[in-house]
């Protein structure tokens, strides 16, 4: 069947199916380039459907084809059994860019989208109230949009484009920025809109949140490699996953990936394979399947993919034991939506070279015992306190880190996070408290010491009317770089960007995710001894993370003092030692293996018949924090769980529906993540 544009589905009549969009054949081209190319999906009514992908896979222009913001090349798209452009009252669009008048009122930025849906009056009021009240935004219907926290803005975005109330919702990355406490109250709601009937559709490069939806997409290079539930995909990966602790991580590290190269290398040699995960090839260790596939540190760990946890954990004790190393302990756990994505990705030739910057002199600390002697602090802070009028946003923070090390300083959104970061940089004079800032007390503001500060602000520090090679040009001469050794550290930015033969685009038409990494190289050339990263992946795509996080690990090698802060706890657990700060205090602090073992209570697992009214019913007598909906499984934190399982039990044994009684299809303890900490100590801190 030839693919008709997507124009030409105008003349279809309303369907009856499950489907509530159907794409066959999709193609959009601006010119030569192909953004879309010849995609194929479909979901159901009522469905939570991710679609996940790198920078410029194509996400967005399948979402503005979806919403009618832009034709099809090629192809057919039907909403609700019509094009797009018939179907478009039907649907809700929530863009990347915040969709609202900041000079106006919550109340004003709903009335203006109700005007713009011709929505009716008497309908409005309701909704409005409803709506609000959904996103517990009903007692704030007169501040100003503008004068919103980050969460707050998503949630009166999500707001307007239901006040339409539409059968589709189209979602791209609607929480960037957005703080985990934030994120997990609003995919919170999407559940409840979902079991409403809504179909949602939502792309996001947090792939811990992905894992919430119903099904998923990976979607590269304008085309969807493959398509499935979270228990699909992770059972197509065929991998399962080690996390290994050592005293010794860089060494072991270092090892593995040595064994694992050696024998792919091998394996290319013995049979012209392409050093994939599978295989039977001769050559490396003797042929057949070598145990592990990837390594990778996380903080205080590392996670090594491998065949089966039985040969890949046997592989691991003999390394370690031939090279003489320590092992701590090996512990099997699943493999996360993350593993299978980047593994796919890398199948695909997507995964970015590691390149170390090139550095203009030995670093000055370089043995593991120097970085962790009390005399090499970096960065240390007694009882600093920071007040604006009557509001004190920073209180009494007391902390210390070490060169060489990575401190995350993690918090919900106003939390106090940039405003420590800014006082510890010098661009903010603290109310109270002593900061030490690479031995230096007293004049936190001379050039001497900027020069040994990298600093990467949570908003973008470039200039989008410059080129980008202007750009870091511009940095070379602000940090003081010698100009012989400019052009070689430019390049190395160009090159870890991916912007080789580009770096004459003006800034601002990258799409943020290449701006965060220009502008991190843009705080790196220098060679800092101490390095400040506030939010410096968001929006980026799970690779260029992984890319991030490989030379923010290797500048802590090499001596640099890290401090950084992130709203993405899986990435968190790169961090050596992190501190939790609610309301401009620090309430925890710790490895993150500290951290989860500290918690309270037990995280249980539950799988029902009935997801949505199971969560209803548990936050009747939970709190609601405790309880939250992750795709097709519900998670609850118990603080007695030997007799409060007993009592969910009995609970949802009495419980009966209009429909079906609520049966429990499955109920298991798992181990807290760093996410699950997080929430339990931010809304116990703040009880």
């Amino acid at each position: 069947m030839s693919h008709s544009t997507a124009t030409q589905t105008s003349n279809l009549k309303p369907q009856t199916s499950f489907h509530a969009i159907q794409v066959r054949g999709l193609q959009k081209r601006y010119g030569q380039i192909a953004a879309v190319r010849g995609v194929d999906f479909t979901v159901q009514r009522g469905e939570i459907f991710g679609l996940i992908g790198p920078d410029g896979a194509g996400k967005t222009t399948t979402f503005q084809i979806l919403a009618c913001v832009m034709e099809a090349s090629a192809g057919e798209v039907e909403v609700l059994g019509r094009s797009p452009r018939e179907a478009r009252l039907g649907i809700g669009y929530l863009t990347q860019q915040f969709s609202l008048y900041l000079d106006l009122s919550i109340d004003e930025n709903i009335r203006y989208s109700a005007g713009l849906r011709e929505v009716p009056p008497h309908r409005l009021a309701e909704r409005r109230d409803r709506y609000l009240k959904l996103m517990n935004l009903d007692r704030f219907g007169d501040r100003l949009a503008g004068q919103l926290s980050g969460g707050m803005k998503q949630k009166l975005a999500l707001c307007c484009a239901l006040i339409a109330q539409p059968d589709v919702l189209l979602l791209d990355e609607p929480t960037t920025g957005v703080d985990p406490v934030s994120r997990r109250e609003f995919w919170d709601i999407l559940a409840t809109l979902a079991s409403q009937g809504v179909t949602i559709v939502v792309a996001t490069p947090y792939l811990d949140e992905a894992e919430r939806c119903n099904r998923i997409a990976l979607m590269y290079e304008g085309q969807i490699q493959q398509t499935g539930t979270l228990k699909q995909l992770r059972q197509s990966l065929r991998l399962q996953r080690l996390e290994v602790r050592t005293s010794q991580l860089a060494a072991v590290e270092r090892v593995l990936t040595e064994q694992i190269q050696e024998w792919q290398g091998g394996r290319g040699r013995g049979d012209g394979g392409d050093g994939g995960d599978e295989g039977d090839g001769e050559g490396g260790k003797g042929g057949g399947e070598f145990p592990l596939v990837d390594v990778q540190t996380f903080g205080d760990r590392l996670d090594v993919l491998v065949h089966s946890h039985q040969a890949g954990e046997a592989a691991v004790r003999q390394i370690l034991q031939q090279h003489q190393l320590p092992l701590d302990s090996v512990e099997a756990v699943e493999a996360t939506l993350e593993n299978v994505f980047v593994t796919r990705l890398r199948q695909q030739g997507a995964d970015p070279p590691f390149i170390p910057l090139p550095r203009s002199e030995p670093p000055k600390l370089k043995t593991e015992q120097s970085k962790l002697k009390t005399s090499n602090t970096a960065i240390q802070t007694r009882h600093l306190y920071k007040q604006f009028g009557n509001f004190q946003a920073v209180k009494d923070v007391t902390l210390q880190v070490r060169y060489g090390e990575i401190y995350g300083l993690l918090g919900a959104n106003g939390a106090g996070k940039t405003t420590t970061i800014k006082m510890l940089c010098g661009l903010l004079e603290p109310s109270g408290g002593e900061i030490s800032l690479a031995g230096e007390r007293r004049n936190l503001r001379s050039p001497e010491l900027r020069r040994r500060i990298g600093y990467m602000s949570q908003k973008f520090t470039l200039y989008d009317d410059l080129s980008v090679v202007q750009n870091l040009e511009f940095y070379c001469g602000v940090y003081g770089v010698p100009r012989p050794q400019r052009r070689q550290k430019i390049d190395w930015v160009l090159e870890i960007c991916g912007l080789v033969g580009q770096e004459d685009m003006l800034t601002g038409r990258l799409p943020g995710g290449w701006k965060q990494r220009i502008a991190f190289g843009a705080s790196v050339m220098h060679e800092p001894e101490i390095l400040f990263l506030d939010e410096p992946t968001s929006g980026v795509d799970p690779l260029a993370r992984r890319q991030f996080w490989r030379l923010i690990e290797d500048f802590a090698r090499q001596g640099t003092a890290v401090l950084v802060t992130t709203h993405y706890l899986e990435e968190a657990e790169h961090c050596n030692l992190m501190g939790f700060m609610v309301a401009g205090a620090v309430v925890a602090e710790g490895s993150p293996s500290q951290i989860k073992a500290a918690q309270p209570g037990q995280l249980i697992e539950i799988v029902t018949n009935q997801t949505q009214a199971a969560s209803d019913l548990l936050k009747t007598q939970l709190d609601p924090w405790r309880v939250s909906i992750f795709g097709d499984r519900l998670h609850v934190v118990l603080d007695h769980p030997d007799t409060e399982i007993a009592q969910i039990q009995t609970l949802f044994q009495q419980y009966q529906t209009d429909t079906s009684p609520l049966h429990i299809y499955s109920l298991r303890r798992v181990p807290f993540s760093l996410e699950d900490a997080f929430i339990g100590i931010v809304q116990r801190a703040e009880a």
